[in-house]
């Protein structure tokens, strides 16, 4: 039987890498996103034409409650069940302010969005993986920003080191469910969000930034979370794996 993996803000830029990663391995593929339903008929008909697997997309705002809460009723109304959840979904900040300018409204939207969302989506579909005795797979999203400070976007760095910790929480609390949690901490990749920064990080690429001379792809990212929804790393629970081309290692 055809195993399901959700994976939040699926429809652009990794998350959409991911999605394809997934089917393309056989999994069904439930995906969302704060679009509407008709704006991805097309390509959930794509995906199941190519893979001969299930792709539905739902609308969904990952930081309002009772979105998470319908996702997981519609998912299994549609489904029947659920087997993977990747936490995806992520937004940057609407303006990069100086540290001394970051404005309230901006650190809360990206908190919400970024860690207060996938938190508690995380803690609702645990729940269910426990009490249905489902030995699924988590996998977080987060970023170098967890560890790399960005002072022109402090809200969003904050954000991925919640989210970081958030991954060893819950990896201690689902060992006994026998569900592994890990994240995946991408560097620059190619997606709308670093769009605007372009220039800049061709730039910093072309100066060694990355030790492999190249942007990352969403596909790079995808290949990662289908590895460990394989299974290939069980036992390294709570585990973060670094897609940066190797930009975070220390060089003299």
């Amino acid at each position: 039987m055809s195993k399901t993996a959700l994976v939040t803000g699926g429809g652009r830029g990794i998350g959409a890498g991911i999605v394809e990663k997934l089917a393309a391995d056989g999994w069904n593929v439930a995906f969302c996103g704060r679009k509407e339903e008709s704006a991805f008929v097309e390509r959930c008909r794509e995906l199941g034409k190519r893979y001969g697997v299930k792709a539905v997309y739902f609308r969904c705002d990952v930081s309002a409650r009772e979105d998470r809460e319908m996702l997981l009723t519609l998912i299994r109304n549609t489904f029947g069940s659920l087997e993977a959840l990747v936490n995806n979904a992520g937004v940057a900040p609407q303006v990069r302010a100086d540290l001394l300018d970051m404005s309230e409204e901006s650190f809360d939207r990206v908190l919400d969005i970024n860690l207060k969302g996938p938190f508690f989506l995380t803690q609702l579909v645990g729940r269910y993986f426990a009490e249905n005795g489902i030995a699924g797979t988590i996998v977080n999203v987060g970023s170098i920003s967890a560890t790399v400070a960005s002072i022109s976007r402090g809200e969003y760095c904050i954000s991925k080191a919640g989210v970081a910790m958030a991954t060893k929480l819950f990896a201690v609390k689902m060992a006994e469910f026998g569900v592994p949690v890990y994240e995946i901490r991408p560097g620059v990749i190619s997606s709308d969000m670093t769009s605007v920064v372009r220039e800049k990080y061709d730039k910093l690429i072309a100066e060694g930034l990355t030790l492999q001379p190249r942007w990352g792809e969403p596909a790079d990212i995808g290949k990662a979370v289908a590895m460990l929804l394989r299974g290939d790393l069980a036992y390294s629970t709570g585990q973060v794996i670094n897609v940066d081309g190797g930009m975070e290692i220390g060089r003299l």
